[in-house]
């Protein structure tokens, strides 16, 4: 969990952390075939809680947990969300008119999504429709507005206890940076050396993007640039020492603008260029750099979260930027698995995982890492295209998303269950707010292929809709905020017996409660046994869909439900 610690040194080796690694991913996995007949629920063992003699229906005990404290973030790109100029383009004031959608301020009501942070897609000035290759990182995109209008919004969001988080892209710039411009016409420039230039470095110009596999080398003016993701967006030398003062100011300025934070992009590519650069050593570069610019902006907020893209699926390597790096990594594995485990209603041992790789990040990060959740985000199919357009299987991933620990983050839409497959623009398409394609605040600058026809797939039309997905988003994460074991916990596993019920304890040093998932279309039934401390769970706190049934220790549970229980 983030408490805004100070510095320590601290050795530990990417190496020295595979075995650990290793071990928790080769005891993961879960088989067998899905039944209705009654399980037995059993608790998996661990030391890390005080042990207590007391009977099954004794009181709880203080655990010793590593806690997340955290709060639901919502991604959303600004072109597609909400317009309030008429010229078809989403911008910042339009943010600012929806930002009680999002969370009015006001815990009681039940209208608002209830989120409390908000990470922005890049609002940089850019020749691209998405925002990634930036000409100007102290500005607003003319687009989007000014930088009055981003004060203002984060001023209208604070105020209703929403952080706002903003997407710094600095492993490259635009081509059509003034830097990058004059890097290319003059050999002699002073921004020479803040791009890879074959030729000035004596390197051969070939070698493929640890990107994306092609040619990472780019011809210029005579000359070959390194540019990992495409030639419109030239890497930044990061050996260079003016380029990292730079970007730390940058960032400085940010926070000094009001931003609580910042999503890195590109996070693990700062040196890793090459597929050949992907070694022990560039990570270790890249997490010495991201260390000092940590440090650099808790000069002026030692609050600012940064949660970092390391698209990765190993522990090891996601865990080694957590050293007094990130706060957070987006947990892609994660992500994946959720998929799976509702598209196939399996219970895939996430708890089981999960545990042992929080175990790592602990250990890592003295305890002070928080998970960044996700089920897709910008880069990938939507989540709803992914289950094939079912919305039981689409309200359980969420139902899973939002009562694990760490940081949720719900891709704007995902919560309404709009459509988005590929080309990236199609992942990207307007937010819907009604069945009208040109209703108010509408944004119009993509045709909206993908959702285009689909019935009630729009805010409007479920905005009083007890059963739609837009209910069950506000529903879970009502739940999440009320719940504290929910919302700032750890996590334990607790084997279901059933391959189709999901379940697992979430623990503070308080509270603990255990949730069971009936990932299947049949009603399950399962058993509970006591936990590892000697605690019997015996009521039903909370029920998500259709009432479950508790009955001495059995717990019955109807088709795509979810129960909390104390």
């Amino acid at each position: 969990m983030y408490k805004g610690a100070t510095f320590k040194t601290k050795k530990i080796t990417i190496c020295s952390l595979v075995g650990i690694c290793l071990t928790t991913f080769l005891l993961s996995g879960c088989s067998g075939n899905q039944s209705n007949k009654t399980s037995i629920a059993t608790p998996s063992p661990k030391a890390d809680s005080i042990q207590s003699t007391a009977t099954p229906q004794a009181a709880k005990v203080i655990n010793k947990t590593d806690e997340q404290p955290s709060t639901v973030y919502y991604e959303l790109f600004v072109r597609s969300f909400y317009d309030s100029d008429g010229d078809g383009i989403g911008d910042l004031k339009g943010i600012t008119q929806k930002l009680d959608y999002l969370n009015d301020g006001n815990p009681e009501t039940t209208t608002d999504l209830g989120i409390g942070g908000i990470w922005l897609m890049p609002i940089n000035p850019s020749p691209s429709y998405h925002g990634y290759d930036v000409t100007d990182y102290r500005s607003i995109n003319p687009d989007y507005g000014t930088i009055e209008d981003m004060q203002e919004l984060i001023t209208e969001a604070h105020k209703r206890g929403i952080k706002i988080i903003m997407d710094l892209v600095v492993n490259h710039t635009s081509k059509e940076h003034p830097w990058f411009v004059d890097s290319a016409k003059n050999s002699d420039s002073k921004y020479r050396d803040w791009y890879v230039w074959a030729e000035d470095q004596g390197r051969p110009a070939n070698g493929a993007s640890a990107a994306g596999g092609g040619n990472a080398w780019h011809s210029l003016l005579g000359s070959h640039y390194l540019g990992g993701f495409w030639e419109g967006m030239p890497d930044l030398n990061f050996d260079n020492a003016e380029v990292r003062t730079e970007m730390k100011d940058i960032g400085k300025f940010w926070l000094e603008q009001g931003v609580d934070g910042f999503r890195l992009d590109a996070a693990k590519h700062i040196y890793e260029d090459l597929l050949s650069d992907k070694t022990e050593a560039t990570t270790v570069k890249n997490v010495s750099w991201w260390q000092e610019f940590r440090k650099a902006i808790h000069e002026v907020n030692t609050e600012a979260y940064i949660v970092g893209e390391v698209w990765e699926n190993s522990a090891v390597t996601v865990g080694a930027y957590l050293d007094q790096a990130f706060d957070s990594s987006f947990n892609f594995g994660l992500a994946e698995t959720l998929v799976n485990s509702v598209k196939t209603e399996k219970d895939s041992g996430t708890a089981f995982t999960l545990e042992r790789t929080y175990k790592l990040y602990s250990k890592i990060s003295d305890n002070q890492f928080t998970d960044a959740t996700f089920l897709t985000n910008h880069d990938q199919n939507r989540v709803m295209s992914q289950l094939d357009n079912n919305p039981n299987h689409a309200k359980m991933a969420a139902a899973l998303l939002l009562t694990l620990p760490g940081n949720p983050f719900i891709y704007y839409g995902e919560e309404i269950g709009m459509l988005g497959v590929k080309p990236d623009e199609g992942l990207r398409e307007p937010m819907r707010w009604s069945a009208a394609d040109q209703g108010e605040g509408q944004t119009t600058w993509e045709a909206g292929r993908n959702n285009a026809g689909a019935i009630n797939v729009d805010v409007e039309s479920q905005l009083n809709d007890s059963g739609s997905m837009l209910e069950r988003y506000r529903e879970l994460i009502a739940l999440r905020n009320e719940i504290p074991a929910l919302r700032d916990g750890g996590i334990r596993d607790y084997a279901s017996g059933n391959p189709g019920v999901m379940a697992y304890e979430r623990l503070t040093t308080q509270d603990q409660v255990l949730v069971v998932h009936n990932l299947t279309g049949e009603e399950q039934a399962i058993v509970l046994q006591p936990n590892v401390e000697g605690f019997s769970y015996s009521k039903i706190l909370k029920t998500i869909a259709v009432k479950s049934i508790l009955n001495s220790d059995q717990l019955t549970l109807p088709p795509y439900s979810t129960a909390i229980v104390e």
